[in-house]
């Protein structure tokens, strides 16, 4: 078996869109993409050299791929990044069928869930998803990621595509690493802890404002 890794960059309201550079995904009108770039220091990218330094293969959606087609084979040889990029496996979750075109690739059609679980059944090297907003929804909702490598920036973005949306089912997260970039970047790293569990903090006997108050949540709704 294999884990399934999330790799994102996210602001504090959760927007994941774009984090690259203007031109990069404006869909829905996004106009403030670029928005990680002058946070970039070094233990950031000591933070994301502890992603890649292991064995991945890439798992995408088609624009995250289209994206990076377009620009990691161009990017030189010497590239640390690049290479290990354009060595990997990359599985894309499209419905289109335009020829994926980058080295490597490989299409899942179709009902993605079930194959992505297929694949984390196999043996090989991680799975390892990058951007993909629209295909983290369908992981969120089937149960398929292991562990969520987030740097969150002190920004809030308004309007954009999210890491989180109302698909993403319960769950609880275990807190394995995290430190903060000296721009103020929190990099956090999370595993699956099981289900949320829940308790209470109110009185053991409600008092009668108490009972009256959630009569009336209940007809409000």
């Amino acid at each position: 078996m294999r884990k399934l890794v999330t790799a994102a960059f996210v602001s504090l309201d959760g927007v994941m869109q774009a984090p690259g550079a203007p031109q990069e995904d404006p869909t829905g009108g996004f106009t403030l993409g670029g928005w990680t770039v002058n946070y970039w220091d070094e233990p950031m990218g000591k933070f994301m050299d502890g992603i890649f330094n292991d064995p991945f293969a890439l798992l995408l959606g088609r624009k995250t791929y289209e994206i990076f087609a377009a620009y990691w084979p161009f990017v030189g040889a010497d590239d640390p990044i690049g290479k290990a990029f354009n060595a990997a496996t990359k599985y894309v979750a499209t419905t289109s069928k335009e020829p994926l075109t980058w080295e490597n690739s490989f299409a899942l059609r179709g009902d993605v869930a079930p194959e992505i679980a297929r694949l984390k059944q196999e043996d090989g090297p991680d799975l390892l998803t990058q951007g993909s907003s629209g295909l983290l929804q369908t992981l969120l909702a089937h149960d398929l990621i292991d562990e969520l490598r987030l740097l969150t920036f002190p920004l809030i973005l308004g309007p954009g595509k999210r890491l989180f949306g109302n698909g993403a089912r319960p769950e609880a997260l275990k807190l394995t690493a995290n430190s903060v970039s000296t721009t103020g970047v929190i990099m956090s790293v999370y595993e699956r802890a099981g289900e949320v569990k829940t308790g209470s903090f109110g009185m053991t006997e409600p008092s009668e404002a108490e009972i009256a108050r959630r009569e009336r949540m209940k007809r409000e709704g």
